[in-house]
């Protein structure tokens, strides 16, 4: 458990694994699952949701309420409703997205699988995502999940994190190896 020691460190990966836990107890990991998904599409798709989530002048007790009424939009479950009042009323809002990557590689391990991190100049679309996901499947020798993010200031290639393995195989890298090597 390796993993998920790391991600109870930090104050998001506590509230994700109370979450967890809670999910596990009640057997509504897949429930939960889903919701947080939705949650995170909801901030990725609207920019005002996403801005009442991280925005320190929304007060705690708008934000509970507003989370609130956007839970039956949005099909949350009941666990995850409660526990993003939860997260807004202690003033932890602007760790919800934070919180949803931590669940995910939570829910993950505990199904046998595991999330590689996986970092790009461009979204990889979805022939290139099934191909990495065999790859890191062949080299982990079990199921990998892909947590994917664009970072522009790599210029190019790949930055894959596999447990406590990192390929680097980005352009920012091999220009940099470069410059140090001509230097001397």
């Amino acid at each position: 458990m390796e993993t998920s020691g790391g991600i109870r460190a930090s104050l998001a990966g506590r509230y994700a694994s109370a979450l967890f836990d809670l999910a596990r107890d009640r057997r509504q990991i897949d429930s939960v699952g889903r919701s947080l998904d939705a949650l995170s599409q909801a901030l990725a798709d609207s920019k005002d949701f996403s801005e009442l989530a991280t925005s320190p002048l929304v007060s705690r007790e708008q934000a509970g309420d507003a989370f609130a009424a956007l839970a039956p939009q949005l099909g949350l479950d009941p666990i995850t409703t409660n526990f993003i009042g939860v997260l807004a009323r202690n003033g932890r809002k602007g760790q919800l997205q934070p919180v949803i990557r931590a669940f995910g590689r939570l829910a993950a391990e505990h199904r046998g699988e595991t999330t590689a991190e996986v970092v790009t100049a461009r979204p990889l679309n979805d022939d290139q995502l099934a191909a990495l996901k065999q790859q890191l499947r062949t080299r982990a020798g079990r199921d990998v999940n892909i947590d994917a993010a664009v970072d522009p200031s790599i210029l190019g290639g790949i930055v894959v994190k596999l447990g406590s393995q990192q390929i680097d195989a980005s352009i920012r890298t091999k220009l940099n190896r470069l410059a140090s090597a001509m230097k001397g």
